[in-house]
């Protein structure tokens, strides 16, 4: 009974959106993708890459109720040859979710996992992403079999090694945070990606629920980076729903990626936007780390007092910092007043020149109802920001 009053509601809705005529003339940057919230088919993953002969992949997955993110969800790749300004799908794959494009050596591979809690996967492509590997055993692309969780985050090369950041999702405790453990991949850079015995995974670091006084719901979405001392790190979006002075979690890596560590006492470090999917690169050219982050506005803090700082995703934000702990604000790049409907990120971006560009994971009006809610994305869009290091430096 509940399936068929499910399946009518869907019937009655597209009645409704039928009727209604598409409008995507407010939705900022340029259209990747667009599936309406009556599909029950909702955006994620962004993945951005340059290709080699300079051509742009973006990704995404599909999550849902309609969707088959817990048996074999779909991931869809798109290609630019014209930096961005139109799209075409040139692929679709069965059972790939929460992945990211990445070009090693000359190489192009899609890593993450199968499904939702899935093993740990990568697949590659000889053809610029139209067709790809099927990842069968550990010399062909399944590296972890298990329950994995990730999102599309950075690669990052550092003395002979590649790193990727990971989570575990295999705590006692199987609730959403409270289930995943943080840890680092590497592999050294000469090695074959598809091989799992290529790969070095570091301990796992559990969910303690005494962290932040009994407040840490947990981490996740960990990025790979260079510390200024040259120390590897693990720094993770934290799930703290008591406060809107949000946190990032800096684990800390050995050399030679098998240890991870983490001090309660000053690992817990303000960021701007750290309860939200936040990704860091560091810029030789400005000797500055960036990042793009759904920072909240002191305005935004005043008019949302205790809610849950992860449900406001409407300001995408263009940050920077000497030392990864003092963050500036350089450009509100995205921004939409309402917060219940809109949103703007899993922001996945890259330096282009002088420029940065980026895919979003947007809810936004589209004329047929707009987004289910702001984290259930109707939209994937592609934006740049130009000569990013000229932005002005304020204080957040």
């Amino acid at each position: 009974m509940k399936f068929f009053l499910y399946g009518l509601l869907i019937l009655l809705s597209v009645g409704r959106s039928l009727a209604q005529t598409p409008d995507f003339s407010q939705v900022p940057g340029i259209i990747v993708a667009h599936s309406p919230a009556v599909s029950g088919l909702y955006i994620g993953s962004p993945s951005l890459c340059v290709l080699p002969n300079g051509d742009y992949l973006a990704s995404h997955d599909l999550f849902g109720p309609q969707s088959n993110e817990f048996v074999r969800p779909n991931s869809r790749i798109y290609r630019s040859t014209n930096r961005g300004k139109t799209w075409t799908q040139i692929a679709e794959i069965n059972g790939q979710f929460w992945s990211k494009l990445y070009v090693h050596r000359n190489g192009l591979y899609f890593f993450g996992t199968d499904k939702h809690h899935g093993n740990t996967i990568i697949r590659k492509s000889d053809d610029g992403g139209v067709t790809w590997t099927n990842p069968t055993d550990g010399d062909h692309g399944l590296l972890l079999a298990g329950e994995y969780h990730c999102a599309p985050m950075p690669f990052l090369e550092h003395n002979g090694r590649l790193w990727r950041a990971m989570e575990d999702a295999m705590g006692t405790i199987k609730q959403w945070g409270k289930r995943y453990g943080a840890f680092m991949m590497s592999m050294p850079l000469d090695a074959d990606p598809m091989k799992a015995a290529s790969w070095t995974s570091s301990n796992v670091l559990r969910y303690d629920s005494t962290y932040l006084n009994n407040g840490f719901g947990g981490w996740i979405e960990g990025n790979a980076v260079l510390s200024p001392a040259g120390e590897m790190l693990d720094i993770l979006r934290v799930d703290h729903r008591k406060s809107l002075d949000e946190k990032a979690a800096f684990v800390r890596i050995s050399a030679d990626g098998k240890t991870a560590a983490f001090d309660v006492n000053s690992g817990f470090v303000p960021f701007p936007g750290g309860s939200k999917k936040f990704t860091i690169r560091y810029d030789p050219k400005s000797k500055l780390y960036w990042t793009l982050t759904n920072y909240i506005p002191q305005e935004v803090k005043q008019a949302n007092t205790g809610k849950n700082p992860a449900s406001i995703r409407n300001t995408q934000a263009l940050c920077s910092s000497k030392d990864l702990k003092n963050w500036n604000l350089r450009q509100i790049v995205l921004q939409h007043p309402d917060v219940a409907k809109h949103g703007f990120q899993y922001v996945d971006w890259l330096f282009d020149g002088r420029d940065i560009i980026l895919l979003s994971r947007t809810a936004y009006d589209d004329g047929l109802g707009g987004a289910h809610n702001n984290h259930d994305a109707n939209f994937l869009t592609f934006h740049r920001i130009k000569n990013f290091r000229k932005k002005p430096v304020n204080s957040l």
